[in-house]
């Protein structure tokens, strides 16, 4: 995902531009500080007062210059405007957000209105196309057949790909179909512009499984599937970039 960002960002803007980056969720704040380190001006936003605090801990070990261009607000995504003006952001980034949120349409118009002409609209989801790929591939026939006719993730999917960080067990938590966040992004003026899978293969893996040696291959393999037909479409997560028109 990190890749296919960077390829996104790397063909809007000019290089070296310093971006102004909204992280919405940001988690423990793994693509934040990625950014600010890479340069760009970065402010984060979690409503989870552990993630953060974790990610707070993080920013105190970086350099002076990296912790002068991020900033943490503890806040809930929804309430962007609250936070900051219209227009105020080249990137957003809202990455395993919605898959929490039970109406995501309000959310994304506000994250939109965030974006200045031409910004970049980041969103990693639940691929509600795919629910019944993984409990088919394991044998979980009745888990399978379930996932045909609903957007809400099965208990055993327990990772998303914010950098890592597990769902928060808990909550709820449900998926987006492709045509359905397309037509919504195409409503609210950030059309979708390119889109991705991630853990095409990977997916399967159990949770806690060691890295393999070869990791240089396999992300390779995920990269060549995660931007090819038919393979990215029955990818766990779906990577949506849109365009503020």
């Amino acid at each position: 995902m990190t890749r296919q960002l960077d390829e996104q960002i790397v063909a809007r803007f000019p290089v070296g531009q310093r971006l102004r980056v909204l992280d919405v969720g940001m988690g423990q704040g793994t693509q934040a500080l990625r950014l600010a380190r890479a340069g760009h001006q970065v402010t984060g936003l979690e409503q989870d007062a552990t993630m953060v605090a974790v990610a707070r801990e993080s920013l105190a070990g970086e350099p002076e210059g990296i912790r002068e261009r991020m900033r943490i607000i503890e806040g809930d995504g929804r309430d962007t405007g609250v936070h900051f003006l219209p227009g105020s952001f080249d990137v957003v980034l809202c990455h395993g957000v919605l898959m929490y949120v039970e109406e995501p349409d309000p959310l994304l118009a506000g994250l939109a209105r965030m974006l200045a002409h031409g910004g970049l609209l980041s969103l990693l989801v639940r691929n509600g196309d795919a629910l019944a790929f993984r409990p088919g591939l394991s044998g979980d026939w009745s888990g399978a057949l379930a996932a045909f006719d609903t957007t809400a993730c099965l208990p055993h999917s327990r990772k998303d790909s914010n950098g890592g960080t597990p769902i928060r067990l808990g909550l709820d938590v449900r998926a987006d179909r492709l045509k359905d966040v397309t037509s919504t992004l195409a409503g609210i003026g950030a059309p979708l512009h390119a889109w991705y899978g991630v853990r095409v293969f990977t997916d399967t893996a159990a949770d806690g499984a060691e890295v393999p040696a070869d990791v240089e291959t396999l992300l390779a393999v995920e990269e060549k599937a995660g931007r090819t037909d038919p393979y990215r479409g029955v990818a766990a997560l779906l990577h949506l970039c849109g365009v503020r028109g």
